[in-house]
């Protein structure tokens, strides 16, 4: 029982710095899906004003 605490403090370091790492990715994966789907909401918009056919519909 007198190596337990030793070995979490030596491992704790890396958890740590693996779930920040964790959370940053997530949250800049995250981030470009919001702004795609925006984008493509903006895109949307724009094409219907100047009456253009939707992207989907130029693709086919």
């Amino acid at each position: 029982m007198d190596d337990f605490w030793p070995a979490v403090f030596a491992l704790a370091p890396t958890v740590l710095i693996g779930l920040v790492f964790w959370f940053i990715m997530r949250a800049l994966i995250r981030s470009d899906k919001s702004e795609r789907k925006a984008l493509a909401k903006i895109e949307a918009e724009e094409r219907a004003k100047l009456g253009l056919p939707l992207e989907k519909a130029a693709a086919e």
